[in-house]
C-alpha cells in the first residue's frame, strides 16, 4: 500500500499575509477559501486574523523585512532595539555606518545594559535583515527632523543656527531665568517678593531639569531642619543664578550618561561665562544679541506662570477658609520662599510635553517641520473661580507691574501675626508628630465623601512616610 506524502509546510511573507488580511476586509470571502487561494491551511489563515494589529504594525514601521516568512525574536531584544535607535540618529546624521562599527556599538551597548554578550558576524546579518537595514557605499540620507524648505519670506525655522545640526532634538536644551513675585495677590506686589527661577528642558519635553529658585534671603527660617536633599528643586541664597556651579553639575550629569547635548542661552550668559572652565558635554549655543527669541520658549515659561499662579491662589483660599476675615494680602504675606520652591516644582512638573515640542519648533529652537499652534487651553490652566480669564492672565503676568514699597522682612508665619515672635523657631516634627498627622489627613477625607484616587494617592504618601519612620 502506497503510503500517502506528507504535504509540504507553505509559510508566507509579511507582504502575503497583508494581502491574506486585505482579501477579508474587501471581499466575502471565507478563511478557507483564502486558504485554498494562496494554498496554506486554514488554521494558518485564522492565526493571520488573530495577529492581525502586529502584522500592521510592522508593515507600516517601514524596517520590518516584507519579504520574511517567520519573525524570530533575538534573545538580546534590548540590544537590538538600541542598536536600531542608534542607527537611525546616525542616519539622521548622515554618518558613514559600517558592519564593524555597528558590531562595536552592539558590544558597547551590551556592556552599558550589564548583558553578557558578544556580537557576532552572524548575529550582524540576522539584526539587519529583522529590521531591514542595509548599507553599502557611503549615502547621505535625509533627516527625518529635516525642516521643509522655508517660503520667500523669512521664517524663525530658516534661522535655525548651523550648529544644532549636530544634535538630536532630544539633546538640545533651552534654559531661561523667569523672575517671580512669589507671594504676590492681585492687586498688591511686594518690593521683596522677587526670586529667581531657572528653567532648562529638552525640546522634546522629555527632559525637564531640576527646578533653581534664587532669592535674596540667605537661609529664610522656613529652611530651619530641612534636607536640601530631599525637596523638589534647589534653593541660592542670591538673586544672581549660579551658572558656573549650574552648568557644571550639568556637564557632570550629562558625562555619566556618556550624552553631548547643546544648550541654548542668551548671549548675555555665555558673554559672563567667558572664563568658566571647558565643559566636556554640554556646548554652550549663544542666541543673537539682536534676536527676540528666548532661550527657552515664551510659551513654555508663560505657561510654568500660570500654573504657579493658580496653585498660589488655591493656597491662599485654603487658609483664608481657614482664618475667617483674613484678607488675601493677610493670607499671602504668610507663604514662604519654601512654600514657593515647592509650588514652582509642581508648576514646572505640569507644562505639558506637547506645548513643549511645539513651541521650540515654532520659535526656530530646534529643527523639525512647522508643527500647529498649541490651542491656548493647553498653555493656560483652568482659570480660578472668582477671576475672569483677563483678570488672570493679567495676574500671570503680574511681574511688569511697580511693587509697593516697603521694608524688606523675611516671610511672615502665624507666630509672627500673633505677637511678633520672629526669632522663635518651630520644634521640629518627630515621628510621632508625623503619624499623627497621617492619621488626623486620613479622617478628614474619609468625612470629605471624596473618591478613590484621592485615597490611592494617599495611600501611597502614606506607605512612604511609614517607610521613612522605621529608619
Amino acid at each position: 500500500m502506497e503510503l500517502c506524502s506528507k504535504k509540504k509546510l507553505h509559510a508566507l511573507s509579511l507582504a502575503e499575509k497583508i494581502q491574506v488580511l486585505e482579501l477579508l476586509d474587501e471581499s466575502k470571502m471565507s478563511q478557507s477559501e483564502v486558504a485554498r487561494r494562496f494554498q496554506v491551511s486554514q488554521p494558518q489563515i485564522s492565526r493571520i486574523c488573530k495577529n492581525k494589529e502586529k502584522l500592521l504594525a510592522d508593515w507600516c514601521s517601514g524596517t520590518a523585512n516584507r519579504e520574511r516568512k517567520r519573525k524570530r525574536e533575538s534573545k538580546y531584544s534590548g540590544i537590538d532595539e538600541a542598536l536600531l535607535c542608534w542607527y537611525h540618529i546616525a542616519q539622521a546624521k548622515a554618518w558613514e555606518v559600517t558592519g564593524p562599527m555597528l558590531l562595536h556599538k552592539a558590544k558597547e551597548l551590551a556592556d552599558i545594559m550589564g548583558q553578557d554578550f558578544v556580537p557576532s558576524i552572524g548575529w550582524l546579518v540576522r539584526w539587519k535583515r529583522r529590521n531591514n537595514v542595509g548599507f553599502g557605499a557611503r549615502h547621505v540620507v535625509v533627516s527625518p527632523f529635516t525642516p521643509e524648505l522655508p517660503p520667500s519670506a523669512p521664517t524663525p525655522q530658516a534661522q535655525l543656527p548651523l550648529s544644532l545640526k549636530d544634535f538630536s532634538p532630544e539633546d538640545i536644551f533651552g534654559c531661561a531665568e523667569v523672575p517671580l513675585l512669589y507671594r504676590a495677590v492681585p492687586g498688591r506686589v511686594g518690593v521683596c517678593d522677587r526670586v529667581q527661577v531657572l528653567l532648562c528642558a529638552n525640546s522634546r519635553g522629555t527632559e525637564k531639569r531640576r527646578v533653581l529658585v534664587s532669592g535674596l534671603q540667605a537661609a529664610p527660617r522656613c529652611f530651619f531642619g530641612v534636607s536640601s536633599e530631599a525637596l523638589p528643586a534647589s534653593y541660592h541664597p542670591d538673586l544672581a543664578i549660579p551658572w558656573s556651579e549650574w552648568l557644571a553639575q550639568f556637564d557632570r550629569d550629562m558625562g555619566r550618561q556618556g550624552r553631548q547635548v547643546a544648550l541654548l542661552l542668551a548671549a548675555r550668559v555665555v558673554e559672563e561665562l567667558a572664563g568658566l572652565p571647558g565643559l566636556g558635554h554640554v556646548k554652550l549655543l549663544p542666541l543673537s544679541a539682536a534676536s527676540t527669541t528666548p532661550s527657552l520658549p515664551s510659551s513654555v515659561v508663560q505657561a510654568f506662570k500660570a500654573h504657579y499662579r493658580r496653585r498660589l491662589l488655591g493656597k491662599l483660599a485654603a487658609v483664608q477658609s481657614e482664618r475667617a476675615g483674613t484678607s488675601l494680602a493677610e493670607a499671602g504675606a504668610g507663604i514662604t520662599v519654601l512654600d514657593a520652591l515647592h509650588m514652582a516644582a509642581a508648576a514646572w512638573a505640569k507644562v505639558p510635553l506637547q506645548l513643549i515640542v511645539s513651541s521650540f519648533v515654532q520659535e526656530g529652537l530646534a529643527p523639525g517641520k512647522t508643527a500647529l499652534a498649541p490651542h491656548k487651553a493647553s498653555e493656560m490652566p483652568p482659570v480660578p473661580g472668582g477671576l475672569s480669564l483677563e483678570e488672570f492672565s493679567r495676574f500671570v503676568d503680574l511681574e511688569g507691574e511697580e511693587p509697593v514699597s516697603g521694608v524688606c522682612k523675611e516671610e511672615v508665619g502665624t507666630e509672627d501675626q500673633g505677637g511678633g515672635r520672629e526669632d522663635v523657631l518651630e520644634p521640629l516634627p518627630t515621628k510621632a508628630d508625623a503619624l499623627r498627622a497621617l492619621g488626623t489627613l486620613r479622617r478628614w477625607i474619609e468625612c470629605k465623601g471624596t473618591g478613590p484616587e484621592l485615597f490611592a494617592n494617599f495611600y501611597a504618601c502614606e506607605e512612604e512616610v511609614e517607610r521613612l519612620c522605621c529608619l
